[in-house]
């Protein structure tokens, strides 16, 4: 029974299962449907209203874009306005512009042809003032009886004369004034460079004198027939003269190297007592070898004194030589050092180059110390040696210009030339032998004499000074400072001479009367 229910209810289940399914089925079909539709109105009236909107933003834009469009043809439509104003501005300037040049050009016209009138009048005028001149020169010739060029030369000459007057007195003051002042600025270094430099000097001699202890030295000196004082003089090349005078031989020779060597030679040999030709041999050697080392240690001495180092070994025997050199009768050695402390001073015055100068003022006579073994001045001479032994150019050229043999060009070589001259120049220091001196003031007088209008002439203070009398009718008062420079001048071109020259011109005019 069971089983036959059984059998009845599954197919019943399974029918309504069916027909539930299918109603399900219909059901949900039905409410798809529905969905659909729904979703169908809504996307038409979204795309209904999206239509809408954008008709609207359409209608928007061209309205916004008529707008702007309107607002850009109203700016171009200003800027055309304001610059066909601006143009027409600009055109009434031109017109305004061509109008004045126009009236400036009628007006230049216009002074042309008033200064072409004028020209022309002018011309006229001047044939006519011409005419006038040449009638008046004419009378004048006639009036004055001279020509034209007579007159001219007269006149020439009357000119001349006055530049030549105010030339004088011009000439006159600013020679005063610079002198003035140069001579007290060069007074106060110099003395100043004087005061602070001394040096011992040495008379000039050929002779050296050897005292002897006794007479009796003199007979063992000459030896038997002579042969002592031969093999002396041999050796040394120095003359001895053994005469009357007591108890002294002198030593005569005009190299004061040899002469040294000869006094010191004998003066050991006297000590020594032994004298013949072989012990005179060996002393003259060894008197030889002291006189080389005297002249380095006086050499070295003279570096020392003047503070001047780095001079080459065989300089400063060159020094050292010159101490047995005279000028003058002033030692030369002693002068060279005087003229180094002088340049110094003088340069450390001035600003200079006192090293230069004073390296320069040592060695400006070292061709002395060879110019009896070399040929030519002692200037060249001391040149070549100073190149050789690689002295500076400053140095050099300073040694060269300080006679003048060639132009100063530094103010280091003038120092030296000064120095020089002060130290040849102060009283003392040089002896000048009569025939040079009496030469001198011949010369002086006849360089004064050449001259026109000189009367006397007198050559005074040794040569320091020349004093012209001049003709009073000749040269007047400022012809007298011309006359005195141009002599000066011609004195400095024609002659050599240490320190300075002081030309005098005087013009004296007497009148005399008697009362009766």
């Amino acid at each position: 029974m069971i089983e036959t229910l059984g059998n009845y209810i599954i197919p019943v289940i399974g029918a309504v299962g069916v027909i539930t399914f299918v109603v399900g089925y219909f059901f949900r079909k039905n409410i798809a449907e529905g969905k659909i539709n729904s979703a169908e109105e809504t996307a038409n009236k979204i795309v209904e209203d999206a239509l809408k909107d954008a008709e609207t933003q359409k209608k928007e834009m061209l309205f916004n874009a008529k707008e702007e469009a309107h607002n850009i043809r109203a700016e171009v439509e200003k800027e055309n306005r304001d610059r066909r104003t601006e143009i027409q501005r600009l055109e009434r300037r031109l017109i305004q512009r061509e109008e004045s040049i126009d009236k400036r050009n009628e007006q230049v016209q216009t002074k042309e042809d008033n200064i072409a009138s004028k020209l022309n009048e002018l011309k006229a005028k001047e044939v006519e003032l011409k005419e006038m001149v040449e009638k008046e020169v004419q009378e004048l010739e006639r009036i004055s009886g001279l020509s034209y060029d007579e007159a001219r030369q007269i006149l020439l000459s009357d000119v001349e004369k006055k530049i030549r007057r105010e030339s004088a007195i011009l000439i006159k003051q600013l020679e005063a004034a610079a002198k003035d002042e140069a001579d007290k600025n060069a007074r106060e270094i110099v003395s100043y460079a004087i005061q602070k430099c001394a040096a011992d000097h040495v008379a000039e001699t050929t002779v050296s004198v050897v005292s002897l202890p006794n007479d009796e030295m003199k007979g063992r000196i000459i030896g038997r027939e002579g042969r002592n004082i031969r093999t002396l003089e041999t050796l040394t090349g120095i003359d001895l003269i053994i005469d009357d005078t007591p108890e002294a031989v002198i030593l005569s020779g005009f190299d004061p190297i040899r002469r040294e060597v000869a006094r010191v030679a004998l003066e050991k040999l006297i000590i020594d007592g032994r004298i013949h030709p072989a012990r005179i041999e060996e002393m003259v050697e060894k008197a030889k070898k002291e006189v080389e080392q005297g002249i380095k240690e006086a050499g070295e001495q003279a570096s020392f004194d003047t503070g001047i180092h780095g001079l080459h070994p065989e300089v400063i025997k060159l020094l050292g030589r010159l101490k047995f050199r005279t000028s003058y009768g002033q030692n030369v050695l002693k002068h060279s050092i005087e003229v180094a402390h002088l340049a110094g001073i003088m340069a450390d015055e001035i600003g200079a180059n006192s090293k230069i100068a004073k390296r320069a003022g040592l060695l400006h006579d070292l061709g002395k110390a060879v110019d009896h073994e070399v040929e030519g001045p002692h200037t060249e001479i001391g040149v070549d040696l100073l190149k050789k032994y690689k002295e500076s150019a400053q140095v050099i050229h300073a040694v060269e210009a300080h006679h003048g043999d060639v132009e100063a060009k530094s103010i280091e070589a003038v120092l030296v030339q000064s120095a020089d001259a002060i130290s040849a120049a102060r009283p003392g220091a040089r002896r000048e032998t009569l025939v040079s001196y009496i030469k001198r003031l011949e010369k002086l007088e006849e360089i004064a004499n050449s001259f026109d209008g000189i009367e006397k002439t007198f050559a005074i203070q040794a040569g320091r000074e020349v004093r012209i009398m001049v003709k009073p009718d000749h040269v007047d008062d400022l012809g007298m400072v011309v006359l005195a420079r141009e002599i000066a001048a011609k004195i400095q071109e024609e002659m050599d001479y240490p320190g300075q020259i002081k030309v005098n011109v005087i013009r004296e005019i007497r009148t005399v009367e008697y009362a009766k």
